[in-house]
Parts: C-alpha cells; sequence; structure tokens
C-alpha cells in the first residue's frame, strides 16, 4: 500500500491513473455508441435492450443491481479520473513561469488545451444527460421504462440536439487527446509505431463521434419516429 500511495503521489503514478481510469470510460463510451445504435431497430429491440441491463444477474442479483454496481464503477473513474487531471494540472501551473511558460504553450495542440473546458462540458452535459433520459427529470414527457419512447421525443427538439452535438464533438477532442497519448504513458509507444498514434486516435475519436449523432440525427429528421 505505501508503494502504490507513494506512486500515486508523483506525477508518473497519476498520469497512469488517469490513463487506466480513461480506458475503463472509453470501455463504456464504445459500448454506450453501440446500445444507443439499437434504436435504429425498433422500440421493441431498443426497450429489449434497455430491459436486459436493468435485469442483467437476476435472480442471483437483485432487480437493477448490475446497473448499480456499474454506476458506482464508472463514477469511481469519473472521480479518478478529474482528480488526477486537476492535481496533474496544478503541479504543471506551478513549475512554470515567464517564459518557460509561453514555450510549453507553443507545443500543445488544440485538443490539449482544450482539455479542461471539454471535461468541463462533458460534467455539465453527464448531469444534464441523467436528469433527461435516466430519471426523468428534465423530460417534456417522460414514459417509465418505455426507453424507445424517451429517446426519440427528446432528439425532436433542435436545442437539445445541438446541445448534444457540443457535447459530442467536446468528448471528440477529449477521446482524440486521451488515446493517442495513454500509449505513452502507460508504456506501449514504439518508433515504429508512433507515426499511428495520432492517426488511429483521429478516426477512433471521429467514430465514436459519428456513432453517437446518427440515432439523434435521423429522429430529428424524421428517419426514426
Amino acid at each position: 500500500m505505501r508503494r502504490v500511495a507513494k506512486l500515486y503521489q508523483s506525477s508518473v503514478g497519476k498520469k497512469i491513473l488517469m490513463a487506466l481510469s480513461g480506458l475503463i470510460l472509453f470501455g463504456f463510451i464504445v459500448g454506450h455508441m453501440v446500445g444507443n445504435l439499437k434504436v435504429l431497430s425498433g422500440p421493441e429491440s431498443f426497450n429489449a435492450y434497455a430491459e436486459f441491463l436493468r435485469d442483467f444477474g437476476y435472480p442471483l442479483i437483485p432487480h437493477e443491481g448490475f446497473l448499480w454496481v456499474f454506476r458506482i464503477v464508472l463514477l469511481g473513474a469519473v472521480l479518478l479520473h478529474a482528480a488526477s487531471a486537476f492535481q496533474l494540472w496544478g503541479t504543471s501551473r506551478s513549475a512554470r513561469s515567464g517564459m518557460y511558460r509561453k514555450t510549453v504553450d507553443l507545443s500543445f495542440s488544440y485538443a490539449s488545451r482544450t482539455m479542461r473546458w471539454g471535461g468541463v462540458i462533458l460534467a455539465l452535459f453527464v448531469v444534464y444527460h441523467i436528469l433527461h433520459l435516466t430519471t426523468g427529470t428534465v423530460h417534456v414527457d417522460f414514459v417509465a421504462g418505455d426507453v424507445y419512447h424517451n429517446y426519440v421525443v427528446a432528439f425532436q427538439s433542435p436545442i437539445i440536439l445541438g446541445f448534444y452535438a457540443v457535447a459530442q464533438a467536446a468528448l471528440c477532442f477529449h477521446l482524440y487527446h486521451g488515446l493517442w497519448s495513454v500509449t505513452q504513458t502507460l508504456g506501449a509507444s514504439h518508433p515504429k509505431y508512433n507515426p499511428l498514434r495520432r492517426p488511429v486516435a483521429v478516426v477512433l475519436a471521429l467514430g465514436i463521434f459519428v456513432g453517437f449523432l446518427i440515432p439523434p440525427v435521423l429522429v430529428a429528421t424524421g428517419v426514426v419516429s
């Protein structure tokens, strides 16, 4: 435990923890995107998928037990990811001064410089997304258990679609920066493969961006109703 605590206190330890928690969140994002695409199969398929998640492991575990465990793990990953990022930013900021800071800033990519604001946008979106499509608190016509209905009604609003697109754009930049940097953090970088890191990150980030936007855009255009 002392070694783990000592490692976390270092910048390297925080970067490793940030990378590992980021990979957990990336896995959830991919799964969530694939799940959202099921709305294209119609209400029966989409609602059956949602019910499967609620009943997974039942009766071995209580109804929605798997979902709550999953949510706790995700919340822990989010908190670790955000805390590590904030501490690393604070350490980096305190280490810079004068011309040195200016020189370092010039080496950052646009995605890197916007990571913090992207994180804030994503945090606000997640809170709204839960209140909107999970609890129905801010939904105009929420029907408990009818996930397809709630999804389709939600994205018939251009304002909600616009906010959703902005959040997905922030996620795209966040994933781009995180995906190409995680290999170096975890020691998987190699001169032979390094030229591929950024292009692969771009393809994956854009793929997730498009995958998340396809269902709501089809709803907004009336293709899915």
